[in-house]
């Protein structure tokens, strides 16, 4: 028995939560896969994971066997990256997964990435929904709200406000909200995995609270389509700063209520493993940063971390 692929493997079906999964993690069979656990249960006489059609769990004695092997794992790729030059360039791939609204901002970040590191290779996705950074691969995401899994390492990147704005062309149609609870005779704009839903919350010169409930006549999951629907004066937006700052920038859409103070947002960072990262996740992570902060001092859309 290979002790060592036994465990790697072991590893993989937990965090994975299927053979399968784990198979395609490791680019080996099901097959081989399960041989290599079976034959490491075998060799400890003890039952590691409890198997159904569907899914498989750690028994009471796999669950401090896992925790104990996920170290080990973690101790071997630390030893093998001090005795080459992994950790000090970065080189193979790097996947990472970008939510939408943030992707102007990364893409950027991946061609100097790839200019400075050219041993290395980038596999960027986008998409709207946090998902499972283990059982996808994933190296990192890039994300502007926090993950709902506790376990993830997270690196706070920006933060910044949101701003509630509309096109000249709205203003021409209908008065001013001079208040948030005007917004309730308004129609607004709204980005369906918002906190906030259509409970838009402001604080008034004195730090007090004021929730304004909108109706809303557009809901979408694409930033760039809020941009264009605001764009076109179809209604009031309340988005983060990163979404609108070049439209304000140019006049294509006003803020509204300045004297009131829109939700916070941060763009932050996440990755699973619980130790050191890898030299090219590192880098990543460290260009981004500095990418977002000199685009703080140019145009004060973050406040960089």
């Amino acid at each position: 028995m290979d002790r060592l692929a036994s465990i790697t493997a072991f590893v993989r079906v937990t965090e994975s939560g299927g053979f399968t999964a784990a198979a395609r993690r490791l680019n080996a069979s099901t097959a081989a896969v399960s041989e290599n656990v079976q034959a490491l249960e075998n060799a400890l006489g003890v039952r590691l994971l409890n198997r159904t059609t569907r899914r498989v769990s750690l028994t009471e004695i796999g669950r401090d066997y896992y925790e104990r092997c996920v170290q080990i794992l973690h101790d071997l790729e630390e030893a093998d990256e001090a005795a080459g030059a992994l950790q000090l360039t970065p080189r193979g791939e790097l996947r990472v997964y970008c939510h939408h609204g943030v992707s102007r901002f990364v893409a950027p970040i991946v061609t100097g990435f790839l200019a400075r590191y050219p041993e290395a290779s980038v596999d960027l996705r986008t998409g709207d929904l946090m998902i499972d950074l283990v059982q996808e691969g994933f190296d990192l995401a890039i994300i502007p709200v926090p993950p709902p899994d506790s376990a993830l390492i997270r690196r706070r990147l920006a933060a910044g406000r949101c701003i509630l704005c509309c096109a000249p062309a709205y203003l021409e149609k209908h008065p001013a909200p001079r208040c948030p609870e005007d917004l309730a005779g308004h129609q607004c704009l709204r980005y369906a995995y918002a906190p906030f839903g259509d409970r838009w919350p402001f604080l008034d010169a004195g730090g007090n609270p004021v929730i304004a409930r909108v109706s809303c006549n557009l809901m979408t999951t694409f930033p760039e389509t809020l941009r264009a629907a605001a764009i076109a004066g179809i209604g009031i937006v309340l988005a983060p700063s990163f979404v609108t700052f070049d439209l304000l920038a140019s006049g294509a859409l006003v803020p509204l209520l300045p004297s009131y103070q829109a939700p916070e947002f941060e763009i932050i960072a996440v990755y699973p493993h619980r130790r050191h990262m890898t030299a090219k996740v590192r880098a990543f992570i460290d260009m981004l940063a500095d990418e977002l902060a000199n685009h703080q001092r140019r145009s004060g859309t973050f406040s960089a971390s």
